[in-house]
């Protein structure tokens, strides 16, 4: 019975979201009927089930439903697990779910992208569902992946405009950071148990101090990936610039998304990956000055926004590095107490945003109020002023970010400008066939150069990548570098140890399919339109609505999304990297940040922004 309650839980925000796709965008009424009966439907559900389960005994439930991928060593399972912090979880989302889809009903009424606003919360509910349910890693990153597109696709909301996809783009980019560090979660993971761990064996702490006494680097290096994920989510430090730029989209979608629920996901992996590192003293301490570092910093910060949505983030921000420490110290009750609070203020705060900021306009015209005494002036002047200028320059994080890891590879990327379209090709064929004569021959060769031939491969398709990450002149050769790294990857990966064919199959079909229907695409789109580069916005989802959404799919299946092969094949990929092969696990994870950003830049540049053509409305660059 509670395992039927489970899968109802799951399917029914699927099954909204594929009913909303065929309703005519026309019809508001029954699109917003059709959000809010899914998410109403599931809360009626969830006080029945809540109820059967108390009465039961609160046990934790554990549902292993099927196997997507199963090889000798490897076996990607989609699993589901319940307990206390499913369930505060999923009151969350269901209550504040609810309220969003009514209150979205009135305030975009009449707004040209109605449907695809309520498409993309169904799509993002569908992933939040997934990811509270997960009962192992690779079932969290199904929903991890989908919550990262429906974030870029509701910051982009107002597609016509510059920002909103300019900072869709970079919210993107730190997203991609965190998908990463989830992704060497699991492969450290695969070579810690050797299998893919579920949460439910978490629990068993022999196993788990068993583990860890034999392989400590190990598990610290998973802990400190674990915090990279859940912070680069969470908005802490370093990532925490991000959030502010995210309230570009409508105002609905900033109460959902990064005032209540998203913004609390990091949170919802520290605790429940909690088993593993609650005994690991030196990472506890870790989070502990992590979050308190985030909370004094967001709130100087957030003490001098003139933007009230940025007070909220930044607020918001600060009160996560608190529920960071709380579950440091092993509070997790009141952790869970104090993210249903923070979600419920934040997404009250954002929702009446618009209606107190033309209040205080009013007041300012009729009203003046001085300066009251803060707590800052009793600091020494000096310290006062640098923490004000600091503050307004929220820490330089995000000019931090660039100078330490785009621009130098924005800089890499410069010096390859001899790798036209043309010559990529004959040095594709040239390194591939170098590649496989290698591979035919490697127990021949001495063993020193097998060794390093893995590095070497992965090296060149890092390269290859950081050019397409750059190229500005011709969109197909950048969409042709991604597909081009992906096979260097999986070339380095057979010198480890040798692929099957059918493992090699799974991995490059997903990408070899979205590079012929993406050049396809951007072909037909050239014939159409003048020459397309990447050095603009051209906006042509204007006049290309179907071409967009295809292309946008191929450009996800080439950058892993969930569950096209290429998603799995990566997972694949990282398991049969050895746990000494720090290079090769370090490039091979760049190159998929970077592949990942790349085609999604490929998709704005192209698809998104203001329209290149002058007889449409173009908006102002600031708007």
């Amino acid at each position: 019975m509670e395992n039927s309650f489970i899968h109802l839980f799951i399917l029914l925000p699927i099954i909204g979201f594929l009913i909303s796709l065929v309703i005519p965008k026309s019809q508001e009424n029954v699109l917003s009927k059709v959000a809010f009966a899914t998410v109403g439907l599931q809360l009626i559900a969830l006080l029945f089930f809540t109820t059967l389960w108390m009465s039961n005994g609160n046990n934790i439930i554990n549902i292993k439903e099927f196997s997507v991928f199963s090889t000798t060593g490897y076996d990607f399972y989609v699993d589901f697990y319940l307990d206390h912090i499913t369930l505060v979880y999923l009151f969350l989302g269901a209550i504040l779910t609810f309220i969003i889809t009514i209150y979205s009903r009135y305030y975009l009424h009449r707004e040209s992208g109605y449907k695809r606003f309520f498409n993309t919360i169904l799509f993002f509910y569908t992933g939040y569902i997934i990811i509270i349910f997960s009962g192992n890693l690779e079932t969290l990153f199904i929903g991890w992946e989908i919550l990262g597109v429906s974030s870029f696709l509701l910051i982009a909301f107002y597609r016509d405009r510059y920002l909103p996809v300019k900072n869709a783009v970079k919210v993107f980019s730190i997203y991609r950071i965190g998908d990463v560090g989830l992704i060497l979660v699991m492969w450290l993971s695969h070579h810690l148990w050797h299998e893919n761990i579920s949460f439910f064996k978490l629990n068993n702490a022999h196993l788990v101090s068993e583990h860890l006494e034999a392989h400590s680097w190990i598990g610290l290096a998973i802990s400190l990936l674990i915090f990279i994920s859940a912070a680069a989510k969470s908005a802490q430090l370093p990532f925490s610039s991000w959030l502010p730029r995210a309230m570009e989209g409508p105002t609905p979608s900033s109460a959902i998304f990064y005032g209540s629920l998203s913004v609390h996901i990091g949170a919802f992996i520290l605790l429940r990956t909690a088993p593993f590192w609650e005994h690991q003293t030196s990472f506890r301490i870790f989070l502990v000055v992590s979050g308190l570092s985030t909370a004094i910093i967001a709130t100087l910060t957030a003490r001098v926004q003139s933007s009230i949505k940025s007070q909220i983030a930044y607020a918001s921000i600060s009160q996560i590095g608190l529920i960071f420490i709380e579950i440091a110290l092993g509070w997790q009750y009141l952790a869970l107490f104090h993210i249903a609070g923070n979600a419920f203020l934040r997404t009250y705060q954002l929702l009446v945003s618009p209606s107190i900021v033309s209040y205080k306009i009013r007041e300012q015209f009729y009203n003046f109020i001085p300066r009251k005494h803060s707590i800052e002036d009793n600091l020494p002047k000096r310290i006062e002023n640098t923490l004000f200028i600091l503050s307004i320059k929220e820490w330089n994080l995000d000019s931090l970010m660039y100078r330490f890891l785009w621009n130098p590879l924005k800089e890499i990327g410069k010096k390859l400008k001899f790798l036209s379209f043309q010559n990529i090709i004959y040095f594709l064929i040239t390194m591939i066939i170098l590649g496989f004569c290698a591979l035919a021959f490697q127990e021949e060769l001495p063993k020193t150069v097998s060794n390093n031939l893995p590095l070497m491969f992965s090296l060149i398709g890092f390269i290859v990548i950081i050019k397409g990450f750059i190229e500005r002149n011709s969109a197909r050769l950048a969409f042709t570098l991604i597909m081009v790294n992906h096979f260097f990857i999986a070339l380095a990966i057979s010198f480890t140890e040798h692929l099957n064919i059918e493992e090699l199959l799974w991995y490059l079909s997903g990408v070899i399919g979205a590079w012929l229907g993406g050049v396809y695409l951007l072909t037909r789109l050239r014939n159409q339109e003048e020459w397309i580069s990447l050095d603009n916005f051209y906006g042509h989802v204007y006049e290309h609505p179907k071409t967009a959404i295809i292309f946008l799919i191929c450009c996800l299946t080439l950058a892993g999304f969930p569950i096209s092969p290429t998603f799995i094949g990566e997972d694949l990929i990282f398991s049969h990297v050895h746990y000494n092969q720090y290079g090769l696990a370090f490039f091979t994870a760049l190159s998929f940040i970077i592949n990942g950003l790349a085609a999604i830049r490929i998709y704005s540049r192209v698809f998104l922004g203001p329209h290149v053509k002058k007889y449409h409305d173009v908006a102002k660059r600031s708007a």
